[in-house]
């Protein structure tokens, strides 16, 4: 069965192909509101299903998937900052604390509708931050397009003490739980070559 990816991520799309998984790569038009009155686990699981069934409607066949990734500091929601003070606010706010990184994770089938929806918690602990290392790194031009202002794959795992939970969560794509929803469906990810 065809899987489309319903991510512009490219760090998605880099642990699929990592994976050897086959798949194409189909934008939701969804817009990535963050509804603050729901609890973390449903809004990331809302959004991605929102994601993969606006997907689901233009396709006539296939599995599709969608994620959403969101990282809760206490009881407060950070996004994606869109400029270098909204990334310093949110690094400080990190720097030498615990965090939880929330991805949402859908499955749907475009043909039948059949869906598959959960998500993932991963703790993250981060190092005391100095004020050099936060401006090279938003400098680095890292933080902007990532939840919670970093990106554990790439420079920002510098800062990562350590984390309890699935790491690919962090990334942004859960992909023991990927695996648990794809064979629930009839796709074994172990079968599968590209």
């Amino acid at each position: 069965m065809k899987l489309i990816l319903a991510s512009a991520s490219p760090r998605r799309q880099k642990i699929l192909k990592d994976l050897g998984v086959p798949f194409e790569v189909q934008v939701s038009q969804v817009p990535e509101e963050l509804n603050f009155s729901l609890q973390p686990g449903k809004l990331v699981e809302t959004l991605a299903c929102l994601k993969a069934t606006n997907v689901g409607k233009e396709v006539e066949e296939g599995l599709i998937i969608g994620a959403d990734t969101i990282v809760v500091l206490g009881e407060k929601i950070l996004g994606k900052p869109t400029t270098s003070v909204e990334a310093e606010k949110m690094l400080r706010s990190l720097s030498g604390q615990e965090h939880l990184v929330f991805s949402g994770l859908a499955v749907v089938d475009g043909k039948t509708g059949q869906q598959q929806l959960g998500h993932e918690i991963t703790r993250v602990h981060f190092q005391q931050l100095t004020v050099p290392e936060i401006n090279s790194y938003i400098a680095s031009g890292e933080p902007f397009d990532k939840a919670g202002g970093y990106g554990i794959q790439g420079k920002g795992g510098l800062f990562v003490e350590k984390i309890d939970g699935c790491y690919f969560n962090v990334v942004g794509l859960p992909i023991h739980l990927l695996y648990r929803f794809l064979k629930k469906m009839g796709v074994d990810l172990l079968s599968i070559t590209s």
